[in-house]
């Protein structure tokens, strides 16, 4: 019986902080959305006068997205790297001018 208690507690333990590590894929749609932030963030900011944008949003005192938009011919193109932990998501879009005036950005 006392051989037995300390297997037990031991293999209760690994359990249960198994259950509460959080995952990769987590991990990832933190980072997914981090970069969303920065998407919607460089959207909603685009310049006037200049051809680019380069941004850094801080949350909490923790980089948490780098922006990079850029005005192209007929529309702009953003980079959006979002970060969580010790990983990253890069995320490139390519909207048009018009699509942008249908979705209330220009």
């Amino acid at each position: 019986m006392f051989k037995l208690f300390p297997l037990i507690i031991l293999l209760s333990l690994t359990l249960f902080s198994q259950e509460n590590t959080p995952s990769f894929e987590e991990d990832i749609q933190h980072a997914f959305v981090n970069a969303k932030k920065g998407l919607y963030y460089a959207l909603n900011n685009i310049p006037e006068s200049k051809s680019s944008l380069k941004q850094d949003l801080i949350e909490k005192d923790k980089l948490i997205a780098e922006i990079k938009l850029s005005k192209e011919t007929n529309g702009v193109k953003v980079e959006s790297t979002g970060y969580y932990l010790s990983y990253s998501v890069k995320v490139v879009v390519y909207r048009s001018y018009d699509s942008l005036s249908k979705d209330g950005y220009r």
